[in-house]
């Protein structure tokens, strides 16, 4: 059987990053590979493998798949995507010439979810202010004072959006003492159900929660979702997360709320989302807000996932068996 020429197409870092020796390997194995990454589809060498590609496997900083690159493309039938959102690189024109695309997206939910897991049972541990008053004290205070605003024993966690982070974090959930609810307007009884929450109306989740997780993707009718009515209708000493978009968020609204000591956040995005917070932000100041660098998703061995999850979606096309994980141009309006 002949197997198909396949290209590679992302930054040079995410190649170093995603890559490794034995990802090659196996691509090699199943395909016909060129190992030279493209970072640019407007050279020359770009426009050699890209005559004969038939897959790309693509990574983070991919130039877009235009109408130009395209017709540097003829044979070009598949894009398996070893990262999350393919916003960036599928365009119109990609959709138009009828391209299956696949993306890891699944594989990189998992991180994110177990980071939001694990943020939330350590707010309910109150880690930021029991880490800051024991340094301060250079020794611990005396911990058997009743608090029931403390602790994750039948705690209330909101989530918003079952997407796919959503619904992984709501799995993840499932051992502990905790009552989940959730908003997502595209979810019915019955799936609701079947997920083990409770679906409830948006203002609802945001009164009724100790914890509120966001898992919103940014589209035109989620900018600032999470608005200042929203954010004032929080439990006084509740914790907002968010791991999605930072614009998903009233960040203005938020930095007041916290700036008032009246609730707490993690925040591993805020805005602008393409660029670090600005170093003059009130945010930074806020000691009841955690700050990450956008590390929820995948870091270090865990591309590994994302390499290992394209490579048997490139084994299964090259064996005509179709993506297990693709990506339908009519979901695009709810996708990431």
């Amino acid at each position: 059987m002949t197997r198909p020429h396949a290209a590679l197409a992302m930054s040079a870092r995410a190649a170093e990053a995603v890559l490794s020796p034995e990802i090659r390997k196996q691509l090699a194995e199943i395909t016909d590979l060129d190992e030279h990454v493209l970072t640019d589809f407007r050279t020359d060498e770009a426009r050699r493998v890209l005559a004969t590609a038939e897959i790309l496997v693509t990574g983070w900083g991919c130039p877009p798949l235009d109408e130009e690159t395209l017709a540097l493309a003829p044979r070009l039938r598949a894009v398996a995507h070893t990262a999350g959102t393919i916003r960036h690189h599928i365009t119109e024109a990609a959709w138009e010439r009828g391209l299956a695309v696949s993306s890891a997206a699944s594989a990189n939910a998992l991180p994110v979810a177990e980071y939001t897991v694990a943020m939330i049972l350590l707010a309910g541990k109150r880690i930021l202010e029991s880490a800051r008053a024991y340094t301060a004290r250079r020794g611990r205070e005396d911990w058997l004072h009743p608090d029931p605003t403390l602790g994750n024993y039948r705690r209330t966690v909101g989530i918003l959006s079952a997407s796919l982070i959503g619904r992984r974090v709501i799995d993840l959930l499932r051992p502990y003492d905790l009552e989940v609810l959730l908003h997502d307007p595209y979810v019915t009884e019955d799936e609701a159900r079947a997920l083990g929450v409770r679906n409830i109306p948006l203002p609802d989740l945001f009164a009724a929660c100790d914890v509120v997780s966001v898992h919103t993707p940014l589209l035109p009718a989620t900018r600032g979702l999470v608005s200042r009515p929203l954010l004032a209708a929080l439990r006084d000493g509740a914790t907002l997360i968010n791991t999605a978009r930072g614009a998903v968020v009233d960040q203005a609204a938020l930095t007041g709320e916290l700036r008032a000591g009246r609730i707490r956040a993690v925040l591993d995005v805020t805005e602008p989302d393409d660029g670090d917070l600005p170093p003059d932000d009130p945010l930074w100041d806020c000691e009841n807000a955690l700050l990450t660098p956008h590390i929820a998703g995948s870091q270090g061995n865990e591309f590994g996932r994302l390499a290992d999850l394209a490579v048997s979606e490139v084994r299964r096309w090259a064996a005509d068996e179709g993506f297990a994980h693709p990506v339908r141009r009519e979901r695009l309006e709810f996708l990431a």
